[in-house]
């Protein structure tokens, strides 16, 4: 599993704040994009669900709609947080803001979850938040690097993993939306 680590973190926190300074991503408040955001984000979800089960076998697209889903929910949620993105290299500002103003509050969440399991609960909730985030830059990565000379069983496992991290992204980024109460499904 690929984690989210020490360096990682202070490189997101510099990009970030040169983010803002290049105007890549800024402050405000737009609530018709938060809520575009989260219906793309659904019905990506639901596309790339739909998809793994066709008798197409579409793989490739199972992991880019995937990846789209959490691209889409993440941005309403930093759209809620305060912060739109701009048009360029949103992929890497989505993912370094994530790191920054979003891993926190999952971890937070996390441990309001965990309440009954105290002693676990804070190093629990720091690899999974960690987890969480990183789900997006795996996915990031595999969708422009997904090869079509893959064997069917490799691409249909690959879009697997890209469908079940996008339901546990989605999942976790929903709980940070005032529109869903924490615990709630899908």
């Amino acid at each position: 599993m690929k984690m989210i680590d020490a360096n990682k973190k202070k490189e997101a926190k510099q990009n970030f704040d040169k983010y803002l300074q290049d105007w890549l991503i800024k402050k405000e408040k737009n609530e018709t994009a938060r809520q575009m955001y989260l219906k793309n984000a659904e019905l990506s979800l639901e596309l790339a669900e739909e998809s793994m089960n066709s008798a197409l076998r579409p793989y490739l697209w199972v992991v880019v709609i995937s990846y789209y889903s959490m691209f889409y929910i993440a941005n309403a949620v930093l759209l809620q947080l305060g912060y739109k993105t701009g048009s360029k290299i949103v992929h890497k500002v989505t993912s370094d803001a994530l790191v920054v103003l979003v891993m926190d509050k999952i971890r937070k969440g996390m441990l309001e979850e965990y309440e009954d399991v105290k002693e676990d609960a804070l190093e629990i909730a720091s690899i999974k938040s960690e987890e969480i985030i990183a789900f997006y830059s795996m996915e990031m990565d595999k969708r422009s690097r997904f090869q079509y000379n893959m064997t069917e069983t490799i691409q249909e496992q690959k879009a697997n993993t890209s469908l079940k991290r996008a339901r546990e992204f989605m999942l976790e980024m929903k709980k940070l939306l005032p529109e869903f109460k924490r615990g709630e499904s899908l």
